[in-house]
């Protein structure tokens, strides 16, 4: 997918969902989509659960991923 339809994809809102990102015109965030597909769905499991998704909204989900994990934009859990 190129990188331009993924930013055409996720938003970023304030006044949407605190601010996270999430799939254009939804509140679905990209967490959530992440967190579908890391629990084993699949893409159509998540289509018939967000109908309002499409399958290139899902892969934008995880371009925008990619992207952040290649900036090193994360959080690591510390262990004490």
């Amino acid at each position: 997918m190129k990188r331009s339809a993924n930013k055409s994809r996720v938003t970023l809102n304030a006044g949407v969902c605190g601010g996270r990102p999430c799939i254009r015109d939804t509140r679905i965030e990209i967490a959530v989509i992440l967190d579908g597909l890391a629990e084993g769905l699949t893409v159509k499991d998540l289509i018939d659960h967000y109908p309002q998704l499409t399958r290139e909204d899902i892969l934008a989900a995880l371009a925008y991923a990619a992207e952040l994990a290649h900036e090193g934009l994360w959080k690591m859990a510390v262990n004490t």
